[in-house]
């Protein structure tokens, strides 16, 4: 990425957290920079286009620019943020101060974020030089695969993200008591795994009882003791609620909380909630959703408002400045994959849309 960086004529540095910036001057000193990108980093077994879409076409668009002889009044910097698939680290680290606790934590690689840092040429002692505060960014777009199947199923060219969804996850303990399961009658028994099945199928209906694109997932589940012989005695597992408006995770989190003592109450097994994952929902400025539009609209491609299922970097930006998404098609729905794929007619189209909303950008008045 530094190279591609280097070669489209920009000035390419690593900051303190990590990140890759690629920057070019605008004909205005005193104006705040446009900010455009996406990562390059992967998940196990994950495809070739989640976030590599957006990196390169940003680097593209830079390279355009150099082309045409165009040089905006903003500053311009492509951004390619490290360890996005890891919790969006880099990208927070730049708008929202971190804890010590919170480097000294170890990653799936054995080092912890502050070591992971340092590897890729951060300096973690030095964050503060990093940061960007309100104020400090003109505006912030990030070009991606939909990874879903809502443009791929209705042909459509271009996705205008509405805003990235709140993200909640708990763990949740099932106490019963074990028991021998040849011994132990069936009305006698309380048995945590049949206590988790009426869970997992009430998150469900719970979930899907009103309208709307809000998620609910029961995606880890653990028996102990964990023998065929045995009624287990407690279980764990976990929940996850996802949506735009974070009330209504509230809401329907108070409500499967309120139906979990009613199962527990069934058959003498309790429920215990404890909350790990806590992502705050990120509207998409509007402002910027209208020139992404209008860019769409100008290339004659079909659009479609949708929200992001999905986090990404951008719902950090959005604490700095407006921000907006451009989503293309991701084919079959598939991403975090191998089979993840995006035709290369998409990905131009998209980078054609990046490129005018850049422009679009650098002529517009934003005030926070």
């Amino acid at each position: 990425a530094m190279q591609l960086m280097r070669e489209a004529g920009l000035n390419v540095a690593v900051d303190a957290a990590g990140n890759i910036y690629g920057k070019r001057a605008g004909t205005d000193s005193r104006a705040t920079p446009i900010i455009f990108g996406s990562h390059v980093d992967s998940v196990p077994e994950g495809g070739n286009y989640d976030g590599n879409v957006g990196t390169l076409a940003a680097i593209e668009v830079a390279r355009t620019l150099v082309e045409q002889r165009i040089t905006t009044t903003h500053p311009l910097w492509v951004a390619c943020w490290q360890n996005e698939e890891g919790g969006t680290w880099g990208s927070h680290l730049v708008t929202a101060d971190s804890t010590t606790a919170a480097l000294a934590a170890v990653a799936r690689s054995g080092k912890s974020i502050g070591d992971g840092i340092r590897f890729i040429g951060g300096d973690p002692a030095t964050l503060s030089t990093a940061r960007l505060r309100t104020g400090d960014v003109h505006g912030y777009l990030e070009l991606h695969i939909e990874q879903g199947g809502n443009l791929d199923r209705q042909k459509l060219d271009i996705g205008i993200v509405e805003g990235i969804v709140g993200l909640r996850e708990w763990d949740v303990t099932i106490e019963g008591f074990a028991n021998h399961a040849g011994t132990t009658p069936m009305h006698e028994r309380r048995d945590a795994m049949l206590a988790a099945a009426r869970f997992t199928e009430m998150v469900h209906r719970i979930v899907t009882s009103e309208p709307g694109r809000q998620v609910g997932t029961v995606g880890r589940i653990q028996a102990f003791p964990g023998a065929p012989n045995v009624v287990p005695g407690k279980v764990l597992c976990t929940l996850e609620l996802r949506d735009l408006d974070d009330r209504k995770i509230q809401r329907l989190y108070d409500t499967i909380v309120g139906e979990s003592h009613t199962i527990g109450e069934r058959n003498g097994t309790t429920f215990g909630f404890h909350e790990f994952v806590t992502h705050e929902s990120a509207r998409c400025d509007e402002r910027v959703r209208a020139l992404i539009g209008a860019s769409a609209k100008a290339r004659g491609f079909t659009t479609l408002s949708l929200p992001s299922g999905a986090g990404h970097d951008a719902q950090n930006l959005a604490r700095v400045c407006p921000m907006g998404m451009i989503f293309i098609p991701s084919v079959g729905g598939i991403s975090h994959a191998p089979s993840e794929f995006s035709r290369p007619a998409d990905i131009t189209n998209g980078a054609n849309v990046l490129l005018d909303a850049v422009l679009a950008m650098d002529a517009a008045e934003f005030s926070r």
